[in-house]
């Protein structure tokens, strides 16, 4: 293998979530920024996040419930 090539590996890199929970691992970075973590992910909390996006979610559930009526 050559010599010199590798990026340096941090055993004390930072993560940082969007909900504010911070801890740490090992990474080629020396702080990662992510937006969802153990603490956060509904996958692991069992409760369910909407991120609505230009009214979409809104949008869906007016024409669900004009389906409903008929």
């Amino acid at each position: 293998m050559k010599d010199k090539i590798h990026p340096t590996f941090y055993e004390d890199a930072r993560v940082i979530c969007s909900c504010g929970n911070t801890f740490t691992t090992g990474s080629t970075k020396k702080v990662l920024k992510v937006e969802l973590c153990s603490k956060c992910h509904p996958f692991y909390t069992g409760e369910q996040k909407i991120v609505d996006t230009a009214g979409r979610v809104e949008k869906f559930r007016r024409r669900y419930q004009q389906q409903n009526k008929t």
